[in-house]
């Protein structure tokens, strides 16, 4: 079953239960400090935390946390139990693929939660937000994320970021403008505005090609984010290409990109913007480069579905709603 209609979580209030789990990848011995790390950041913004089961340092199998099912079970647990009030994924991966057609998505409905996370998942966004409208976050989570580009980050942009962070959780009102950086560019100008749709371009190009596909017409007016790491110039061009010939481009209002990382063949200034541009064509839509938001981080957060103003010319991204009720 498809749905058209925002599905916005409660929203977190002091004490609130929020769990880290592993939605995806396993977790190194390398990264136990991002964990808790995380674990600081969000007991500072008032929640009480703990760790998954699955969430133990060494367990595996082969890239994963666990098997698919495994997992599953796991998510669906933390889905019925009405203690848990958000869950922040540990880390992304290449697992959420193989637990797509096991997700409990009545108790989704029953009982939305935010659910924070980017790279690989931002595939369950984009699937939970398909099959329930679930206003899924993405954002940062704890590897590296809270545990590692926070606090590597300047003082003052951590501070920026935790208010905002809970702000979106916490707040019934709309956020207004997202704290920009100097790294933000505008590819095109145009002010647009419409509902926030996006995640890891790839993920976003292969899940089309699945019966979880989010519906063409849920990007009609949409402002599309997205952003990738690792591979190649080509795959991003490529990807952006099945983005074309499926139709999705022709049905957005605007593309907010984020900075791109670890992709050979990007090194020239200018070089995706270019590779943007080139297939966007005359499609005349405002394009806003270099945005933080996935692998570069620390993550700005984008929930899905919510209105959002882009003013490419300006520089400005602007959430028009509140995240939660």
């Amino acid at each position: 079953m498809i749905s058209s209609q925002l599905l916005r979580p409660r929203a977190l209030r002091p004490g609130d239960l929020v769990v880290i789990a592993a939605l995806s990848g396993p977790l190194p011995a390398a990264y136990e400090g991002n964990v808790e790390q995380t674990r600081v950041v969000l007991e500072r913004m008032g929640f009480r935390v703990r760790r998954s089961p699955l969430l133990q340092v060494g367990r595996r199998r082969w890239w994963s946390a666990a098997t698919p099912a495994e997992i599953a079970a796991e998510l669906n647990g933390l889905l019925r139990d009405p203690e848990v009030r958000a869950i922040v994924a540990s880390d992304g991966g290449q697992t959420v693929f193989g637990y797509l057609d096991l997700i409990d998505v009545e108790s989704v409905r029953a009982d939305p939660k935010p659910i924070l996370g980017y790279s690989d998942i931002s595939l369950l966004h984009l699937v939970l937000h398909a099959r329930t409208g679930l206003a899924g976050f993405h954002a940062d989570m704890a590897v590296p994320g809270f545990g590692g580009h926070w606090p590597a980050a300047p003082a003052a942009r951590r501070a920026e970021l935790e208010q905002l962070y809970a702000r979106v959780l916490t707040g019934t009102e709309p956020i207004g403008p997202l704290p920009a950086s100097p790294s933000w560019e505008c590819w095109r100008p145009g002010r647009v505005e419409g509902p926030l749709i996006g995640g890891l371009i790839n993920r976003i190009a292969l899940v089309q090609a699945t019966p979880f596909a989010v519906p063409p017409e849920r990007f009609d007016g949409a402002v599309l984010f997205w952003e990738e790491m690792g591979g190649q110039a080509s795959y991003v061009w490529t990807y952006l290409q099945v983005l074309r010939h499926s139709g999705i481009l022709d049905r957005i209002a605007g593309m907010v990109v984020g900075v791109p990382r670890e992709i050979t063949g990007l090194d020239a200034p200018g070089a995706l913007a270019e590779i943007v541009l080139d297939v966007l064509g005359d499609r005349d839509i405002p394009v806003l480069g270099n945005v933080e938001i996935g692998h570069a981080g620390p993550n700005l957060p984008m929930p899905l579905g919510v209105r959002a103003a882009l003013d490419a010319g300006r520089r400005t991204l602007s959430l028009l709603e509140p995240a939660v009720r």
